[in-house]
């Protein structure tokens, strides 16, 4: 009977497993302490609304200088903080720099103040003290108690619209404040202008205007309440607007028309105890008309629960394109929350008839694809639009299109470096929508037009007056005494120039190949044999003498030192190798980078570098090193590769709101993890080939676009098993820790064999 019962419980289990809604294991406040920079609001699938709540709004200045805790609020919301200023409808996700916090929201109760408070004493504003004992996050849906104003306040979001609710104790007069004022990376001069139209007596609309990080950024809305306000005002703090004829009327309490620098309004409703008042809030950034639309095609109706549980079906369908088997709650939990926030960015951004504000201004229209925006392209590049080609293929090829419309509408002619809502930040290095578009071609993924995509390429890396490429192409590396970061900036070059190349060779444009495959040997150009490191090089041609090869600043490089940039040659690892000594020395070299303890100086007064995203000198949160465990493949060493990366899943992740070590960056590093605990990473976009890990699952279906499924087995996992003893591929075994893109698209079965002692054949 035992023999029987067993394996029924275990068909069962299995079962009872397949079917779980990966849903309830997505953590959406991992990450909203320290650095990761996430947020814990309401979005759908790389959905145009972000509405979370704002624990504060700093400013980016104090006293005429840089304010250092701005950094902390890239995404509005930071886990220890107590109190909650309110709930803003666009936020990015894991940044290191930010904008955005448009439109923040803010239910009160008794009387009405139009300031925000401040932290320590939140009763002198309009903002309130909360618990994290109240505070529910889920894909789709946020809830938290306001305890200064006894309202609880709930949250959900279709694609362009945030969906607000809240119950009021229905004891004290009951404001609705937007305020038009706050937002995030807060300039002195940052809010241009703002706009208010009270249509009727529940429908406004607007717009908002900033000079931000996008330095010309509009974005319009509609609002819509769920019952008549009784009266409405304004406090506009650029008194100039009274100025003139404007004066005849008494603006500041119910004229329908509101505008200035720096404005807030207030909406007062009569509410019977456990009343509820419901908004729904659209955006738009073609127009209020466009905002409006957006509002009565997505959410026509105020069945709040109804929104919410569509919502959570998108996030349900995204999440099973890869199903999971694990006997850890906690690994299924890092798994999903990493999809989840691998799935945010990039952002739609068109109304629901296909308009969009484009590069130039103007508006445009996406006919055929869906246009995107959030481009975070130095991080992203590496790992989350690799995965897009492999799980979200069709969603990766309309991020290309909409590069290709960036390139089309910009000035320059140049491809985005970082840019959202109609703005390039030109914000980090080298021209990574590149590597973005070749790994798509090469893949088989690029319906598209590809010579044009190629020529756009190419017209991007030849803009000799960007970021020193000039001096690059005249003199095959930067030099540091003319621009700053040179090294890595000539590094990341020739790997993007690698890239164009790849794209040439595969179309047939022989003489771009010939001149981008020259461009991708620069590297050798800021290697120094002596030192055996990437090193800074003058306009003389002679390295910078003075050379610390575990700094970061004022020593060639951005976000990483020569320990880790010189490992940074991901199209050429086989000369990479033979330039620093060969497999054995090399690998030695790669085992001092995660064991070596660097000295505190290196921590002092950067947000670049912290202890929180370190192992040794290995910085897993900055993303020049994400590659860097997986290069023991080509040294002979696979089996330290495994061991290298399932520490790295143990220390850098875990589902807490400090579980993230470092910035997410708009999903990077989380699609890190995706990857790595699948089994392998694609340590070079732009080829087919990805490098082959250790595993962290049990067992992984992955749901292909094609029809196709690839199974993921892994057998004898478990935290002591990390070694793999053998690889079959649909039966057949691997001879090296590699396997294709083709491979893995043709689906089948991809089998592990794990053990507790490293296989060093």
């Amino acid at each position: 009977m035992k023999k029987l019962v067993l394996p029924l419980l275990l068909c069962l289990s299995l079962l009872l497993q397949a079917q779980e809604n990966p849903l309830s294991y997505v953590k959406p406040i991992t990450g909203t302490q320290k650095m990761g920079h996430t947020y814990p609001g309401a979005t759908v699938p790389f959905g145009m609304v972000q509405l979370s709540p704002e624990t504060d709004t700093i400013p980016y200045e104090m006293n005429g200088k840089y304010n250092p805790d701005v950094y902390k609020y890239c995404a509005g919301y930071q886990y220890e903080d107590k109190t909650i200023v309110g709930f803003s409808h666009t936020h990015f996700s894991g940044t290191g720099h930010s904008d955005l916090g448009d439109f923040l929201i803010m239910p009160t109760t008794g009387k009405l103040q139009l300031n925000p408070g401040t932290a320590t004493h939140p009763e002198t504003g309009y903002r309130s003290s909360f618990s994290h004992s109240t505070e529910v996050a889920e894909p789709a849906y946020y809830k938290v108690k306001l305890d200064d104003h006894n309202i609880l306040a709930e949250l959900t979001a279709s694609n362009r619209v945030g969906f607000h609710q809240y119950t009021f104790p229905g004891n004290e007069p009951a404001h609705i404040i937007l305020d038009m004022m706050s937002g995030l990376y807060n300039y002195d001069n940052k809010n241009v202008w703002s706009f208010i139209r009270v249509e009727n007596d529940s429908l406004v609309t607007g717009f908002r205007q900033t000079n931000g990080w996008g330095r010309t950024r509009i974005v319009y809305f509609a609002m819509t309440f769920s019952k008549p306000f009784t009266a409405y005002g304004q406090q506009n703090y650029a008194q100039d607007v009274y100025k003139g004829f404007w004066r005849k009327f008494d603006q500041t309490r119910n004229f329908p028309e509101m505008a200035g620098k720096q404005l807030r309004t207030y909406f007062d409703f009569n509410t019977a105890p456990g009343e509820k008042i419901q908004i729904k809030f659209a955006l738009s950034s073609v127009s209020t008309a466009g905002a409006l639309r957006n509002l009565r095609t997505e959410i026509p109706g105020w069945d709040f629960n109804a929104v919410k549980a569509a919502g959570q079906e998108l996030w349900s369908k995204e999440l099973r394109k890869i199903q999971i088997e694990s006997r850890s709650k906690e690994e299924k939990e890092n798994f999903y929350t990493a999809m989840y926030h691998a799935f945010i960015n990039p952002t739609t951004y068109m109304d629901v008839d296909g308009a969009y504000r484009g590069l130039d201004m103007n508006n445009h229209t996406a006919n055929g694809y869906t246009n995107y925006s959030t481009f975070s392209l130095w991080d992203t590049y590496r790992a989350l639009h690799p995965l897009f080609n492999v799980i979200q293929p069709q969603r990766n090829a309309d991020m290309i299109q909409s590069m290709l419309q960036h390139y089309n509408q910009s000035v320059q002619h140049m491809l985005p470096i970082w840019s959202h809502h109609a703005n390039e930040n030109w914000c980090m290095i080298g021209y990574h929508s590149v590597s973005v578009i070749a790994d798509a071609i090469i893949k088989g993924n690029a319906p598209f037009d590809v010579n044009a995509a190629l020529d756009a390429c190419v017209a991007t890396a030849r803009h000799r007056a960007y970021d020193g490429l000039g001096y690059y192409m005249d003199m095959g590396y930067i030099p540091e005494d003319k621009i700053g970061a040179s090294v890595s900036k000539t590094l990341e070059y020739a790997y993007d120039d690698w890239c164009i190349a790849q794209i040439a060779q595969k179309i047939g444009r022989t003489d771009i190949y010939t001149e981008f495959i020259k461009r991708a040997g620069y590297y050798r150009n800021v290697f120094d044999a002596r030192s055996g490191f990437m090193r800074p090089r003058l306009s003389d041609g002679t390295f910078k003498a003075s050379f610390d090869a575990l700094q970061t600043h004022d020593q060639g490089f951005i976000e990483g030192n020569a320990w880790n940039y010189s490992l940074y040659v991901p199209h050429d690892p086989t000369e990479m190798i033979t330039m620093m000594g060969g497999k054995k020395q090399f690998a030695a070299h790669l085992d001092s980078l995660f064991t070596m303890e660097l000295p505190d100086k290196y921590f002092a007064e950067t947000e670049d570098i912290t202890r929180d995203g370190i192992i040794g000198n290995y910085v897993h949160g900055n993303e020049p090193s994400h590659h860097v465990a997986y290069l023991y493949n080509y040294t002979g060493y696979p089996w330290k590769t495994q061991e290298r990366v399932r520490m790295i899943l143990k220390k850098m992740y875990h589902p807490g709101p400090d579980g993230l070590g470092g910035n997410d960056d708009c999903g990077q590093m989380s699609a890190w993890y995706i990857f790595s605990t699948l089994g392998f990473y694609p340590v070079c976009p732009g080829s087919d080939q990805y490098a082959l890990g250790s595993p962290a699952i049990d067992k992984a279906t992955l749901q292909l676009e094609n029809g196709k499924s690839l199974v993921i087995k892994v057998k004898n996992q478990g935290d002591k098993n990390v070694y793999v003893q053998r690889v079959l591929l649909n039966g057949q075994p691997l001879r090296e820790p590699f396997i294709t893109h083709a491979d893995m698209m043709r689906g089948g079965e991809l089998t592990f064999f794990m053990g507790a002692k490293p296989l060093k054949q």
